[in-house]
């Protein structure tokens, strides 16, 4: 059994509070929930646990680090609202993982008007390596001329071409991402991402404005130029905050629409 790390006490109850130093201020307090939260999420980030695997329960965890079960569970209801962790039912908590099901709609919001929602049919374009454009490499927390990969593809719905997405990837994280990847894996884009670079989306942050199809866009899409689109500009952040992916989506919406649920 690990011994407990030397800023946690033992609580007697989940609101107990330690005292935790932060650089440039005297201290300040955190409920130790949050402060187990993050342990765990070290963890997650460490790759103690991979994504789909079981992790310990909550009673080996309270053991693991010297506190009360109660302060467990509420440190993984937490991460469970934060798409982290999966509990199911009589099985245990799970680490979260791009292959599941619901997770690929999870960053694509892009509904039918009628049906149920599937996953898209997707079209490479163009994968190429280059230097980070000014905003592009500001988004994504690199140098000027750093190295990113550029993906570009088109995603349809029973057969009809509905995004063009434009995707900018750290190329130190990316290194072997090739066209011919791309083809042949058949899960989803993020799955990918996951299983063969380490790198899973925890967050994002969008922007959705209305414009116009340009003439290339409309091509792709099969419309003509200046026709409504909505464009989606999204920064996807893996652990630690650390911007991954810079993306701009031009959705046709003729047959969907974007849906956000507010909590």
């Amino acid at each position: 059994m690990s011994a407990a790390p030397s800023h946690l006490t033992n609580p007697s109850t989940a609101a107990s509070v330690s005292k935790l130093p932060v650089a440039g201020s005297a201290a300040t307090f955190s409920p130790l929930y949050q402060q187990i939260k993050v342990l765990i999420t070290q963890s997650l980030q460490a790759g103690e646990w991979k994504p789909g695997e079981l992790i310990p329960s909550e009673v080996e965890l309270a053991a693991r680090y010297k506190v009360s079960q109660g302060t467990v569970r509420k440190a993984i209801d937490e991460l469970s609202a934060e798409n982290l962790v999966v509990r199911r039912q009589g099985k245990g908590t799970f680490v979260a993982t791009h292959h599941e099901a619901r997770a690929q709609f999870r960053f694509l919001r892009l509904m039918p008007d009628a049906g149920e929602p599937h996953p898209a049919e997707n079209r490479i374009i163009e994968v190429k390596r280059l230097r980070a454009p000014v905003e592009v490499a500001r988004l994504l927390d690199l140098r000027g001329g750093d190295a990113v990969i550029f993906i570009k593809r088109v995603q349809s719905f029973d057969g009809e071409p509905i995004i063009v997405d434009e995707l900018w990837l750290p190329g130190a994280l990316f290194k072997g991402l090739t066209t011919e990847r791309l083809v042949e894996y058949k899960g989803p884009m993020y799955g990918l991402f996951e299983t063969e670079f380490g790198t899973r989306m925890i967050r994002a942050t969008e922007r959705i404005r209305a414009v116009s199809a340009d003439d290339a866009a409309a091509a792709l899409l099969g419309v003509a130029s200046g026709t409504p689109l909505l464009s989606v500009e999204r920064v996807s952040y893996t652990y630690g905050d650390k911007p991954v992916e810079v993306r701009r989506g031009l959705y046709l919406t003729g047959r969907h629409h974007y849906q956000n649920e507010l909590g």
